[in-house]
């Protein structure tokens, strides 16, 4: 057995040293929470690890996990660890159909059902015959509750060591295309890089002895995994809170206060138009110039927020507007953009306060490698590397060099003092009728820095020239039924079409912006999990209405409702 120190051995340190500290808080309804400290996070997990041994489970069988962020989930990772066994989580968000073959891929043993919206149209994707435990949070089921087990069964003794080489957990892609994949991470890449993410956090934590972090991102997406709950494992020293509903965020925030907060572009720009409900823009920016009424304002904003005792806030999953994230950093917000992926565990690159650029997701963290192809793909070697796919060995063959670099799939540059601009996906070029190549992130990244857009996506392959289907923003969307507010957004989308076209290549213009009524969510099949867009999805959604939109010659149309 490989003798290094893993997550685990952090927790059982944490269990004696830190036994009294509150870990985890959880709300049950009514503006109520339940504490839990240290110690009692580990006797929950030691009762149901010993229950899973009791159970025949064991030897690195997986134990699938469907359920909303909540104290529980971690606990119950912690007893799969103790168990012996792999993790395997799945969007609470997530289909039937893709529920189902998640739990027959990786050939799951039990599942344990959490926190859910939409139970009752994904049990069906629930294989007749599979075990199943519910957490205190549960839909109402008739499945053996967590409670019962925590009240039957005495808890595992004892520091139960895992091999560094075991693989701690199955962590599925969100499947923005084709079917998710299983990347395998082992206990001993999800400490090391823990590790790393813990020491570059406690940087910004200076004279603050127990960091605050809000639970809310998906933890079956690794951005929340890795640098949520792994972090606070090796730490010890963070207090996570999670959250109740999403009508109760802003009073989870509050509740929370948390130093550092990690977030994704769409939220923090929902954020930024809650603001502006309460402020206009335009007076707001004039306010902050004003010399101590600025710093007021300010704080009163990130109060409001529950953000005024922030340290660091992070963004990640996807690209965000410079536009944002200046306006952030404006209000006193120290907010910078990384990457990671996957497969990576999240460990790749961030931006620090003396190293960073709007448009730019930062430098390498340390011990992470850098390069490039000759077709521009990124190429990374981390601490945080997967193991492989899981079941498929000719992925694995494909997505490393010889000198074991991983292939991203992303596009990107470094500007001359090191930093990363991801400038595209390699597979989402696409060729127009003319036969050009167009790279969509870059013209997305212009569009979506315009106030009046929420989300865009540029497209046309085979078409005569590229288009961008755009989503107008929260505050502006009620507005249109007004013809004269139409014809507003009309000419000022006009206005900046123009503004793009003039920075692109002649085969990269673009022919038309087309206004789409629709949200696009991950609630109608448009956004992934974690609220990347389906390209394909959204393509196979307007297809009926392409051929009308080139025909008609305004630069600003407006797309039907989809059926």
């Amino acid at each position: 057995m490989q003798t290094i120190k893993t997550i685990l051995d952090y927790v059982y340190d944490h269990e004696a040293n830190r036994a009294n500290q509150v870990y985890l808080t959880q709300p049950i309804g009514g503006g109520r929470t339940v504490d839990w400290t240290w110690a009692q996070t580990v006797e929950q997990a030691r009762r149901m690890a010993n229950h899973l041994k009791m159970q025949g489970y064991g030897s690195g069988d997986r134990i699938a996990m469907l359920s909303k962020n909540c104290a529980h989930f971690f606990m119950a990772e912690l007893a799969i660890w103790m168990a012996g066994c792999t993790t395997v989580a799945i969007f609470p968000t997530e289909s039937a159909d893709t529920i189902r073959y998640v739990l027959e891929h990786s050939e799951a043993k039990l599942l344990l059902v959490g926190k859910l919206d939409t139970w009752d149209k994904q049990k069906p994707g629930v294989p007749e015959g599979l075990p199943c435990l519910a957490f205190p949070l549960a839909p109402p089921t008739d499945y053996l509750q967590w409670d019962t087990v925590m009240q039957k069964t005495a808890p595992l003794i004892g520091r139960i060591a895992r091999d560094g080489k075991d693989i701690a957990i199955l962590l599925y892609t969100s499947g923005s295309t084709g079917t998710p994949k299983g990347v395998m991470h082992s206990f001993e890449r999800i400490t090391v890089s823990s590790e790393k993410v813990a020491v570059e956090m406690r940087g910004y934590l200076d004279g603050i002895e127990i960091n605050r972090m809000l639970s809310y991102l998906p933890l079956a997406h690794v951005f929340e995994r890795a640098w949520v709950q792994c972090m606070s494992m090796v730490d010890g020293r963070t207090h996570v809170f999670f959250t109740e509903s999403l009508d109760a965020f802003m009073n989870d925030l509050q509740r929370a206060r948390p130093t550092i907060f990690i977030s994704v572009p769409r939220l923090w720009f929902k954020f930024q138009h809650g603001v502006f409900e309460k402020l206009s823009p335009v007076l707001l920016h004039c306010l902050l110039y004003v010399p101590v009424v600025g710093n007021i304002i300010r704080h009163k904003v990130l109060s409001k927020l529950g953000l005024d005792q922030v340290r660091l806030a992070g963004s990640g999953s996807a690209p965000i507007s410079a536009r944002l994230l200046v306006w952030y950093r404006r209000l006193g917000l120290r907010l910078i953009e990384g990457y990671g992926m996957s497969e990576d565990f999240a460990y790749s690159h961030y931006s620090k306060p003396d190293r960073c650029a709007p448009g730019y997701v930062g430098v390498p963290m340390p011990d992470v490698q850098v390069r490039f192809s000759e077709e521009g793909e990124i190429l990374i070697r981390s601490p945080g590397q997967l193991v492989g796919y899981y079941k498929r060995p000719d992925l694995d063959a494909k997505v490393f060099t010889e000198d074991g670099f991983f292939h991203t799939g992303d596009r990107g540059e470094h500007s001359p003092d090191g930093l990363l601009k991801i400038t595209g996906r390699v597979k989402e070029l696409f060729k127009t009728a003319k036969g050009e190549y167009v790279a969509p992130a870059p013209i997305e990244n212009q569009l979506n820095a315009h106030p009046m857009i929420e989300m865009s996506m540029v497209s046309g392959s085979g078409q005569p020239a590229a288009y961008a289907l755009v989503v107008l923003g929260e505050l502006i969307r009620p507005q249109c039924k007004d013809k004269a507010f139409r014809q507003q957004v009309e000419a000022e989308l006009n206005t900046l079409l123009e503004q793009v076209n003039a920075g692109l290549s002649h085969y990269e213009k673009l022919q038309m912006l087309v206004i789409i009524p629709e949200v696009w969510t991950i609630e109608n099949g448009h956004l992934t999990p974690t609220m990347k867009i389906k390209r394909s999805s959204i393509e196979t959604a307007v297809a009926g209405q392409l051929r009308g939109w080139y025909h008609n010659p305004a630069k600003v149309q407006w797309a039907h409702r989809e059926h």
